[in-house]
C-alpha cells in the first residue's frame, strides 16, 4: 500500500506547513501539488513568493507547473524554479530553443509502502495549454505546448507492470476525463486548475481522478495497492482531509 497526499491551486494561501507536517507524521506518505501555488502568473512576476518557503517546510516531493508557476519569459520561470527545494514536473511543455530546462519532464521515485515493499512511482506533470502547436508565439517565447494525451501516452507505454503511474494535472477536470479515456494505463490523476472539489474520486474506466479543491481547504489522501491479477494499482482508500478554514 502506498499513500499519496495532494493539494492544488493554493494561490498563496499560507498556513499549510504545520498541519501537513503533523498529518504526515501520523500517516506518512508522498506529498504532491498540482500547480497554481503562487500569486504571480504567466505574465506577472513577483521576486518574493512566500508560499514557496511554506511548501518547502511542508516537505513536498514534487509539484506540477501551473499557469501561476509558468512564465512566458524563460529566465523568469527559471528564477522561480531556482527558489524551490522540490522539483517541478511538466511533461507537455517543450522548449524549441533547446535551452537547459528548469524543470523535469518526468520524475521517478521509489518509496517503501505500508507493507514494507518498495514501490516505484513514475510522476508526470501537465500544464494547461496557453496556445496551440505552431502558434507564432512559439517563435517568440520558445515554448511549445503539447496535448496532454500526446505527451503522456509515450511514457505510459514504457511503465512496467507493478510500477505506479501518477499524473499531476493542471489542465482541469474536463480535460482530465479526456486524458483518462485516452490513456487508461494511468493509475491515478491528481488534478487542479478548474477549482473542483470532489468528495469522492471520479472514475473514467479504471482511472481514478482526484480533485482536492482550491485555497488549501483540503488535502487529498489516496491509498493504492497493487493487484497482481489485474496487473495494476487500485485505489483502496480515499479521504479529503480538512487543512485550512474557508477563506
Amino acid at each position: 500500500m502506498i499513500r499519496i497526499y495532494h493539494t492544488s491551486d493554493l494561490h498563496d494561501r499560507r498556513g499549510i506547513a504545520q498541519p501537513l507536517r503533523e498529518l504526515r507524521a501520523q500517516n506518512p506518505g508522498l506529498l504532491f501539488d498540482c500547480g497554481d501555488a503562487l500569486r504571480g502568473s504567466q505574465s506577472a512576476y513577483y521576486r518574493n513568493e512566500p508560499i514557496v518557503a511554506e511548501m518547502d517546510r511542508a516537505g513536498y516531493d514534487a509539484q506540477a507547473i501551473g499557469n501561476r508557476e509558468f512564465h512566458y519569459i524563460f529566465a523568469l520561470l527559471r528564477a522561480r524554479a531556482a527558489r524551490m527545494q522540490h522539483p517541478l514536473v511538466c511533461t507537455n511543455l517543450r522548449d524549441v530553443k533547446a535551452r537547459p530546462l528548469p524543470f523535469v519532464p518526468a520524475l521517478r521515485l521509489e518509496r517503501r509502502g505500508n507493507g514494507g515493499a518498495a514501490v516505484r512511482l513514475h510522476v508526470l506533470g501537465l500544464l494547461i495549454m496557453q496556445y496551440p502547436v505552431g502558434s507564432p508565439w512559439e517563435r517568440i517565447f520558445g515554448w511549445r505546448f503539447l496535448d496532454p494525451w500526446a505527451a503522456v501516452e509515450p511514457y505510459a507505454r514504457d511503465v512496467p507492470d507493478g510500477e505506479l503511474l501518477v499524473v499531476l494535472s493542471h489542465i482541469g477536470l474536463t480535460l482530465d476525463r479526456r486524458l483518462a479515456a485516452r490513456v487508461p494505463r494511468i493509475d491515478l490523476i491528481l488534478g487542479g486548475h478548474s477549482h473542483d472539489t470532489l468528495e469522492e474520486p471520479e472514475y473514467v474506466g479504471n482511472v481514478p481522478i482526484v480533485h482536492a479543491g482550491p485555497y488549501g481547504r483540503f488535502v487529498s489522501r489516496s491509498e493504492l495497492e497493487y493487484e497482481p491479477a489485474r496487473r495494476r494499482f487500485a485505489l483502496r482508500n480515499f479521504a479529503l482531509v480538512p487543512l485550512l478554514p474557508a477563506p
